[in-house]
């Protein structure tokens, strides 16, 4: 009996836990999906961790936004040197693509490959070296992005005694200390830790002189330390406030001081601090003995333990970031993750920062406006103006998807208000405006009083048109899409067109300004833009724009299309304008057409082809692709029209207004007209001698 009482005990560890910053996992985040994608290999990261400060509360080994690497080269994460709070430990972080791969992980594998490090660096000396390799870690986890949830579970190896450490005594150093050491070895201590080059160094040799002289040393001084100490002692940081237990960064430490030394009995000190400074009262002095098993060698890979309990319970962990996020930041966040995942795969060369950051101006916010805005949303951009003179009436929120009820109850909400309402409510961090204006029109004379104010909304236009990257031209009248296409080619801006007919769509790219005008086109090899510039919306026409409103039936004064059409249109037109800002010519790459069998631009286009027109129809559920270059007649993009709305300003405008042929005169298409008118064909009987075919112009 009174053996057992006197027998050592054996020596307890508490336990080390963790803390994971907020700030690792939206970094982490942002690294899953804009870098890793679907690659599960393992990460190098760094833990941090102090020595206990407080008599009630141990410290915790803490990951924070800085211990992941630094960059996508680096498979090393950064490290911060030369801060008392934050002493820098490696470890890797085992991150799976699925919930059932996270519960599948071996992970008595993975804590003895961790182990065997360990191991390893005490066996190389390199534990001597880089003492905080004896506090290596390793985390598996699982991120579910779509929920901003994180399951996590963390390892602390420790390599396990046979037979265990026992514990000869522990006391607190202020009890084993006479007063001269312990005056000494606080002022050491300090000294150490308030050395840039120390600070967080965790492992340490204590030596204390005969005349009560302290000297601390690193472990790699070992040899140097015997033989001129009175007391030597293995100093390390103890995250631990435990009176009765050593922390456990101690147990490695044990197992590199037998594998190393050889030393059966050791003595141990625990240091902990109190406001930034040593206290002896709080750190522990203790004695443990050592020995070797029977028939064991050096080499012998010890077992290992260190999966960290969840109250007690061997389940991970797991935390929920969307309740604490900002809404906003959590809506953006969800938002571009669709995006982020198709580059994991689908379209790894996709440029996110092009899509972001372009700015799209839409004239028109009805049927068509409505589609393009949702759409373009869906693509991740972010900038939308409106244009529009408009108000919501009764029958549009069923077929305008941005509008309710109650934008039309009343006299009714001003179109181009209500829809950036309306993309503000569905995505607060859209930077969306709304101008309310009519676009001037050919065809439609104004008098001398009205001028100025026509002149005005075509000098607002014109910057609208300038100040953004793309124009979508969505109105209800042929005509006054003429002035925004006259200003998009001059401007050399992307143009896109879309047009309802009852059944049948139409979309399509404006190909760039003039080249003989267009600064940008100076330096351009036209070889690889197929040598001519694609047309625009009026290059096919023989007639100047007219006005088409005035003495209309009421089913002509609305849009009457079928349902299905606009969704379809609006989509393709947006499907364009990013095909176009995802191909490396821009708005000078050629027009693709889906017959030819290799696709045109496939190579070049990370989308796919890139048309320059799409003509469909739903009656015969058919759609095809066509390509019509520049019409040197064209009303709206010639090089004659755009020399003269240059040279002639604003009077250019009034005359197109306010003359209905001017158009025509200005670029030939009334001569056409009349030689057209002209040519007459006289078939001859064919029993007649003649052989050719009699002309009269």
């Amino acid at each position: 009996m009174s053996e057992k009482e006197t027998s050592p005990a054996i020596l307890q560890f508490a336990p080390l836990n963790s803390s994971v910053d907020e700030g690792f996992w939206h970094s982490f985040s942002s690294l899953k999906l804009d870098k890793l994608g679907i690659d599960d290999s393992p990460i190098s990261i760094t833990g941090f961790y102090g020595p206990c400060s407080h008599p009630q509360v141990s410290n915790h080994l803490t990951l924070l936004s800085e211990s992941l690497p630094l960059d996508e080269q680096s498979s090393i994460a950064s490290t911060s040197h030369g801060n008392r709070n934050k002493c820098p430990v490696p470890g890797i972080l085992y991150n799976t693509n699925t919930l059932e791969s996270f519960h599948k992980l071996d992970k008595q594998s993975l804590l003895k490959a961790e182990a065997n490090k360990i191991w390893d660096d005490i066996q190389s000396g390199k534990a001597l070296e880089d003492p905080a390799v004896l506090s290596r870690f390793l985390v598996i986890s699982f991120a579910d992005l779509k929920k901003w949830s994180f399951r996590y579970w963390f390892a602390f190896p420790a390599l396990v005694l046979d037979p265990p450490a026992s514990l000869v005594d522990l006391k607190p150093a202020s009890a084993y200390f006479s007063s001269e050491e312990a005056e000494s070895v606080s002022a050491a201590c300090n000294e150490w830790r308030h050395s840039d080059l120390t600070t967080d160094v965790p492992f340490f040799l204590v030596s204390v002189s005969s005349d009560s002289k302290t000297s601390i040393r690193h472990l790699k001084d070992w040899e140097a330390c015997q033989g001129d100490h009175h007391k030597l002692l293995f100093g390390f940081y103890d995250p631990c406030h435990l009176p009765n237990n050593p922390g456990w960064p101690l147990r490695n430490y044990l197992a590199l001081i037998r594998s190393r030394w050889n030393l059966e009995t050791v003595w141990f000190f625990c240091y902990r601090e109190s406001r930034g400074f040593a206290d002896l009262n709080l750190s522990l002095v203790g004695q443990a003995s050592v020995t070797l098993a029977s028939g064991e060698s050096a080499p012998t890979v010890p077992n290992s333990v260190g999966w960290e309990l969840n109250k007690g319970k061997r389940v991970p962990r797991s935390i929920s970031l969307a309740n604490s996020m900002d809404p906003t930041r959590l809506a953006v966040s969800a938002v571009d993750l669709n995006l982020k995942l198709m580059r994991w795969r689908a379209l790894p060369s996709l440029d996110l920062n092009v899509l972001s950051s372009v700015k799209c101006l839409l004239l028109g916010a009805g049927t068509l406006g409505c589609q393009v805005a949702r759409t373009l949303m869906g693509w991740g951009i972010r900038n939308i103006t409106f244009v529009d003179y408009g108000k919501v009436a009764m029958s549009n929120p069923v077929r305008q998807s941005l509008y309710t009820f109650e934008d039309c109850v009343g006299r009714g909400e001003f179109k181009a208000v209500a829809a950036v309402k309306s993309l503000k409510q569905i995505f607060p961090a859209m930077e969306s405006s709304g101008v309310v204006m009519a676009i001037p029109m050919p065809g439609h004379p104004i008098s001398s009083q009205e001028e100025d104010s026509i002149l005005a909304d075509c000098k607002r236009l014109s910057d609208l048109i300038e100040s953004h990257d793309a124009v979508f031209l969505l109105t209800d009248t042929r005509e006054s899409r003429w002035l925004p296409s006259l200003l998009c080619a001059n401007a050399n801006k992307i143009a896109i067109n879309a047009a309802l007919g009852f059944d049948s769509y139409m979309v399509m790219r404006h190909g760039a300004g003039p080249t003989s005008l267009s600064d940008d086109m100076q330096n351009l090899d036209m070889n690889k833009t197929n040598k001519q510039r694609l047309g625009c919306y009026f290059c096919n026409d023989v007639v100047a724009p007219q006005d088409s409103m005035t003495d209309r039936t009421l089913d002509q004064q609305c849009t009457v299309t079928r349902p299905g059409l606009a969704p379809i249109a609006g989509a393709l037109a947006v499907e364009l304008l990013v095909g176009v800002l995802q191909h490396p010519l821009g708005i000078n790459a050629k027009g693709d057409n889906s017959s030819l069998s290799n696709g045109g631009n496939n190579d070049d286009s990370p989308l796919g082809i890139l048309p320059h027109q799409i003509r469909g129809s739903v009656s015969q559920f058919s759609q095809i692709t066509l390509l019509g270059q520049a019409s040197n007649s064209c009303t709206a993009c010639s090089e004659t029209v755009i020399s003269e709305y240059r040279e002639r300003g604003n009077s250019f405008i009034l005359e197109a207004i306010n003359h209905p042929t001017y158009l025509e005169d200005l670029t030939g298409l009334t001569e056409l007209k009349k030689a057209a008118n002209s040519f007459n064909l006289d078939w001859e009987d064919d029993d007649t001698d003649d052989e050719d075919v009699a002309v009269d112009m």
